[in-house]
């Protein structure tokens, strides 16, 4: 017999929920597994937890856990624990909607290689709104989010991190549990350590999770800003850059800095200063081009790239600032998840 150990966690979210529990329960797994699906819950305000309760109604082994601090990787800790040792661990964002053959998949690479201690699917946006179809459509490629990003990748292989991940339960009695210092990132951080300690992340492209793509930009913006900022924590927690492709957007951002006081220099300086800027807005003309249609409003697309790369750049340097020159403790602004 195989267990897993499904952990949702979750705050707000009665639009979704439904769907998520109902995708894990049509999932086709061999007749000699047994899974226990708990939701832990951020003390949600909407109406999530009466809908919880009513699923829990049908189905046995669905449990509701209060998460009262209300940080994401507590939830992590919090569903592993309620369900004990089993042998493996799935996590699932609430807005995730699994595959029917995602955990069966899951299950059977981990149990043919060793060396993998982490397999996750594509993800395949649905968008609540017009905005959301727009930031998703920027963030599914290379020059959104970076070469590597498993966001962009459409074959099979290794990579550095994944989406709604499955683990084999020895990996967190070998590394750990989730860093729940981290508001953001914990999944960097943790599959991080994964690789540092010898283990390998692989992406199948075989499987795949439906995501509901939140849709405006004051919170795109507020979660890059934080994914830049923490990610600055994580490196100076594992005194190591965990990945190169962080590196350009704060670059970006010290350049357009340097463009702006060019300005005040003469003009050849200035025009110098500008190919680098002049390049990047033809590459975003380029990718807004290549992924619209008829659709799209392609201002809506060509703005989306800077709102990513800046707002993650100046996290990132916010963070240098913090953690690295003033040794502070985060920010509590910003522990305020993008919802």
């Amino acid at each position: 017999m195989k267990t897993i150990t499904v952990v949702i966690p979750c705050r707000n979210e009665r639009n979704y929920i439904a769907e998520c529990i109902e995708a894990i329960y049509a999932s086709v797994l061999p007749d000699s597994t047994a899974i226990k699906v708990f939701i832990v819950d951020g003390m949600s305000e909407d109406g999530t937890r009466e809908l919880v309760n009513q699923f829990m109604a049908k189905h046995a082994d669905l449990y509701l856990v209060d998460n009262l601090k209300q940080v994401t990787p507590f939830a992590f800790n919090l569903g592993i624990a309620a369900g004990g040792k089993v042998d493996y661990v799935q996590i699932v964002g609430a807005r995730h909607i699994l595959s029917s053959n995602y955990l069966a998949n899951c299950m059977q690479l981990l149990e043919q290689d060793n060396s993998i201690w982490c397999v996750g699917g594509k993800i395949v946006n649905e968008y609540v709104n017009e905005t959301g179809r727009v930031i998703s459509k920027a963030m599914s490629t290379t020059f959104g989010m970076g070469l590597g990003n498993f966001r962009t990748l459409d074959q099979s292989g290794f990579t550095d991190t994944v989406t709604s991940p499955m683990y084999p339960y020895w990996v967190f009695e070998k590394i750990g549990f989730f860093d729940e210092e981290l508001i953001r990132n914990q999944d960097d951080d943790f599959n991080y350590r994964v690789t540092k300690s010898g283990g390998k992340i692989y992406y199948n492209n075989d499987i795949s999770l439906k995501y509901y793509v939140r849709g405006n930009y004051e919170g795109l913006w507020r979660q890059f800003f934080q994914y830049g900022y923490w990610k600055v924590f994580v490196n100076k927690k594992h005194k190591a850059v965990t990945t190169l492709r962080q590196l350009v957007p704060p670059m970006f951002v010290v350049y357009l800095f340097t463009w702006t006081l060019s300005m005040f220099i003469g003009f050849n300086v200035f025009f110098a200063f500008s190919l680098p800027l002049i390049g990047y807005l033809l590459l975003s003309m380029y990718f807004t081009m290549i992924i619209s249609d008829n659709k799209t409003n392609k201002w809506d697309v060509f703005k989306t790239f800077p709102i990513l790369h800046i707002s993650y750049g100046l996290g990132y340097l916010k963070g240098i600032i913090d953690f690295l020159i003033l040794i502070k403790k985060p920010s509590n602004k910003q522990k305020r998840l993008s919802r």
